[in-house]
């Protein structure tokens, strides 16, 4: 498996490889149910299959002005309260795909006196910059906030994407920012159907 996604890497390119291909299952040629493709059209056939996608997702927006938004509360293994805020309207909504990346963003603090919780000032900060991050990713411009998770010294704030060379620019700007005040850093992945957000969905 490693060997040929080595190959894919080289034969499609790194970044065509990391936007074009969802996930990635070896299988022998005698399990396989669909059609085989050769290799030497599989570009062809991912820059086939990518313009169809955009055909029909690229004019989908999302207007998240009048959501609903639940407050979650949990207990983590350790024993430490988890609180999260998550945007009920936007985990049912049937056009994922249309956002495929998502960008989950890490900043860490000192909860170390509150079971893992910030204090009332470190919130104050904390919902500074994600009012920040608001500001700069807009659901307008394709940036779509489906919410944060508070615990165990870390506030995860998750962003949907059309795409991620500018969510990563600004995440860096705004995480530089206010590089004296927390530790910051980013994951930005694609996952077509939103499924790490399964575990907000009862």
């Amino acid at each position: 498996t490693n060997g040929i996604g080595l190959f894919l890497d080289c034969f499609l390119g790194e970044l065509n490889f990391a936007v074009s291909i969802d996930n990635l299952t070896v299988i022998s040629s005698e399990d396989a149910k669909h059609e085989r493709i050769p290799i030497q059209k599989l570009k062809d056939y991912l820059i086939w299959r990518e313009k169809e996608f955009v055909e029909k997702y690229d004019a989908v927006y999302y207007n998240s002005g009048d959501d609903r938004y639940s407050g979650l509360q949990a207990e983590m293994q350790n024993g430490n309260p988890m609180l999260a805020v998550i945007n009920n309207d936007l985990l049912e909504w049937n056009q994922k795909p249309s956002h495929p990346w998502i960008l989950d963003i890490d900043i860490s603090y000192d909860g170390s006196h509150n079971k893992g919780l910030p204090d009332n000032e470190t919130y104050k900060k904390l919902d500074e910059l994600e009012n920040e991050l608001m500001l700069a990713l807009k659901d307008s411009d394709g940036y779509l906030n489906i919410g944060r998770q508070t615990a165990d010294n870390h506030r995860n704030i998750y962003f949907a994407c059309k795409g991620f060379r500018n969510s990563s620019k600004v995440t860096d700007g705004i995480l530089e920012k206010y590089r004296s005040e927390f530790d910051g850093d980013y994951e930005l992945y694609k996952d077509k159907y939103w499924r790490f957000f399964n575990r907000f969905v009862s």
